[in-house]
């Protein structure tokens, strides 16, 4: 009886669909980690779970005008597509459901709309896509979020959905700067056709990397609500990733050259790898789950120290950015998946509230932290240890799912 219940969830499992997740404008594929660890710790196979790394995340300014280190969206659409096909051909499934944050969605409509997407994808899942526009105006039509521009006007022409292909938008109800325009209301991202559901007090990235927000997605993707909202812990994880960087003012998910790396087991400072990434990235390291590490990185005099918090789960796309934001002996907390707001987000150092978080709608994602002695800061739970900087050096406490 044992082995006929194995082979039934085996056989389940294998049946479950691919799953290619599509980030946003200048974001990298590490924002989908939490939301990849919630997938499998409700039972989703780790190998049918696809996160793209768009080359070079940022759009143009006008999109059929070339600019160095941005994108048009023909580029986004062509790599997805690219994605698709080796989904398919590793997994041996017949479709592929696709789930893209902000600009991620603009990319995922134009492959189904365009690219012929439409024959191998099942499902498409848009969180906080700003389907409507980022902004309405007559000037500059060229612009790829220009509710009134000519690829918006385009995508929505004719109906705002591909038929054959099921979809899901995710909004918030108020707190999206991006996809919530003014004078194009709240109800900007949903779409006629599609199954549209609001996240209360939910921000731009909450809506896609948020738990109530993979909630959504399980649901709509198996029919029936998943099991766990938070994320169940391995042994021993196992990492890997790359240093990007910028170039012409925008983030690249290029490797960047010439950084040095250490990474080290922050409770003890034990080195646990050590070299530069280069082209090839840095890893496979393997350690206890649960572990917090400690990623140092140096070129030309200039040393970035970022602090996480734990790593429950294996991820094989860290990303570590070798960032001009910040200056030496400055700490910045970050928030990748989400924006700070005072009031919603209660940020804590050391038990108590931090009263730098600023005030209003959720806008920004960083923020420079006074910091004399090393301590912890906590986010629903989600503990990062922070330590002051050095003269030399920027620290940057990350949150890694909050």
């Amino acid at each position: 009886m044992k082995f006929l219940c194995l082979l039934f969830v085996a056989i389940r499992l294998s049946a479950q669909m691919p799953i290619v997740f599509v980030h946003g404008n200048g974001d990298d594929a590490a924002k989908w980690m939490g939301i990849q660890w919630l997938f499998e710790s409700n039972g989703y196979p780790r190998e049918r779970l696809y996160a793209l790394r768009l080359t070079h995340p940022a759009a143009r300014n006008n999109d059929a005008v070339a600019m160095e280190n941005r994108s048009s969206t023909t580029d986004q659409a062509a790599e997805l597509a690219a994605a698709v096909t080796r989904a398919l051909i590793e997994s041996g499934a017949e479709k592929v459901a696709l789930v893209g944050s902000s600009r991620g969605g603009n990319t995922i409509r134009n492959f189904l709309k365009f690219g012929g997407g439409k024959a191998v994808v099942s499902h498409a899942i848009l969180c906080g896509t700003p389907n409507h526009g980022v902004f309405r105006m007559d000037a500059n039509k060229g612009n790829e979020f220009n509710g009134l521009g000519d690829f918006l006007q385009k995508m929505n022409f004719g109906g705002e959905v591909v038929e054959g292909v099921r979809f899901l938008t995710i909004r918030s109800d108020r707190f999206d700067k991006y996809a919530q325009p003014v004078g194009a209301g709240f109800e900007s991202p949903a779409l006629e056709g599609a199954k549209n559901v609001v996240l209360p007090g939910m921000d731009h990235r909450e809506v896609a990397f948020r738990p109530e927000a993979f909630r959504e997605m399980y649901e709509f993707l198996t029919g029936k609500p998943p099991a766990k909202l938070t994320v169940e812990q391995e042994e021993e994880v196992t990492l890997a990733g790359l240093v990007t960087g910028w170039a012409a003012g925008a983030a690249t998910n290029l490797p960047e050259p010439g950084v040095k790396l250490e990474v080290r087991e922050y409770s003890s400072g034990t080195v646990l790898w050590a070299g530069l990434p280069g082209e090839k990235g840095w890893g496979p390291l393997k350690v206890k789950g649960g572990t917090l590490l400690e990623f140092r990185l140096e070129r030309e005099g200039r040393r970035i120290r970022y602090l996480k918090s734990a790593f429950l789960r294996s991820f094989a796309q860290v990303n570590l950015r070798w960032t001009p934001e910040g200056k030496a002996g400055s700490v910045v907390v970050v928030r990748p998946q989400g924006y700070w707001s005072k009031g919603r987000d209660e940020l804590k150092r050391d038990g108590e509230l931090v009263a730098e978080v600023p005030p209003g709608l959720p806008t920004l994602d960083r923020f420079v932290l006074p910091v004399k002695e090393a301590g912890w800061l906590e986010l629903r739970g989600e503990r990062v240890p922070v330590a002051p900087a050095e003269e030399d050096e920027v620290v940057v406490a990350e949150f890694l799912w909050e």
